[in-house]
């Protein structure tokens, strides 16, 4: 469950934004920002300390985005 959640929130994002669709461009860094924590999840399960550092950089990547597209910053 956690590989088929981790797979949806990530092609989620990434199609929201891919399209024309400016409302759903807004929303891909917060569609990616929730499907983290099962990244994180899945890479201290794995013992996979690599994948870790990549999550808190993906993590980070999405933060800043959001805050971009929501107008925080």
């Amino acid at each position: 469950m956690t590989q088929f959640l981790m797979a949806s929130f990530g092609l989620t994002s990434l199609w929201f934004a891919m399209g024309r669709n400016l409302t759903l461009r807004k929303w891909a860094p917060v569609v990616g920002l929730a499907g983290q924590p099962f990244w994180f999840a899945f890479s201290l399960d794995a013992g996979a300390w690599g994948l870790l550092v990549l999550v808190a950089a993906y993590t980070l990547v999405y933060l800043r985005g959001a805050l971009i597209q929501w107008g925080v910053v």
